[in-house]
């Protein structure tokens, strides 16, 4: 299955529309070329929706909010509904502020979102209506741990069956659900906390899946995430003593760009329940 998403990937070279971070758009634009996809950024509301027709999937991040990207990403949000193309949502710092949480909630509402990507509180917040977060980071007392990886994976599935769309949560463990299935994945390093831009790069990446494999949306979902943190794992093993986060966020880069079909399907660790 992982060796088949990453393969329609790189045949089809996805152009995936980014309306995303300032923080992090070089990022994600340099992942989506290493994983075999095409990026095009576009956030003014009168050339989004002519970006969009052209492109097979978009990505709408949260990360830099402001009151000239909101109308460009319901523009082109509805457009990309039109043509029945994926899209993304990341709801980055949902519950930090109002307009981030009413934002996101407003996209999921009249949006035909096909993927929540984002950590335990802001998906909490979205599912739920409020919620807690630290900046744009997860609570503490929302981490995904062996004890509450349960709990999390049906609070996953109920909320993927109220959106009609795949729920991915990234931590320590990610959680991929649809309404009926669970992958459970166990790759990545901690030291990818450490590295702004990973989950922003991460929902370009499951965007690229996504539009390359429409039909398979909960495992294109579930390989993209385990693409990811095991491209984590193997970028830290080449850390020298010397190197620190800005060396392994061009590591991690490197290793999207290296994945070969084998080598994603003998390094993942997952769990389908």
């Amino acid at each position: 299955m992982l060796k088949k998403m990453l393969h329609n990937v790189r045949e089809t070279t996805p152009l995936i529309h980014n309306i995303t971070n300032y923080v992090t758009v070089n990022d994600c634009a340099n992942a989506l070329l290493a994983c075999g996809g095409s990026p095009i950024m576009a956030d003014d509301p009168d050339d989004a929706e002519e970006i969009t027709a052209i492109c097979g999937g978009l990505n709408l991040n949260l990360g830099t909010l402001n009151v000239r990207t909101i109308p460009a990403m319901f523009a082109a949000g509805k457009k990309a509904a039109e043509l029945n193309h994926p899209i993304v949502l990341d709801p980055v710092g949902a519950g930090a502020s109002s307009l981030r949480t009413d934002t996101a909630a407003r996209l999921l509402d009249s949006l035909k979102i096909t993927a929540v990507r984002g950590n335990i509180s802001e998906v909490k917040t979205l599912a739920l209506g409020s919620g807690s977060t630290k900046g744009v980071d997860a609570d503490v007392a929302d981490a995904i741990t062996a004890e509450t990886l349960a709990q999390t994976a049906d609070f996953a599935r109920k909320f993927a069956a109220k959106s009609n769309a795949i729920i991915i949560i990234t931590g320590a463990i990610d959680i991929v659900a649809d309404a009926d299935r669970t992958y459970c994945i166990y790759n990545g390093n901690p030291m990818m906390s450490k590295v702004t831009g990973t989950g922003c790069m991460l929902s370009a990446i499951t965007a690229a899946y996504l539009t390359a494999n429409p039909s398979t949306p909960l495992e294109a979902s579930a390989a993209a995430v385990i693409s990811m943190g095991l491209c984590g794992e193997l970028a830290f093993h080449r850390l020298t003593k010397k190197e620190g986060n800005a060396t392994y966020r061009n590591y991690i880069i490197d290793e999207i760009y290296h994945l070969d079909e084998e080598t994603l399907e003998g390094g993942a660790r997952y769990e389908l329940h």
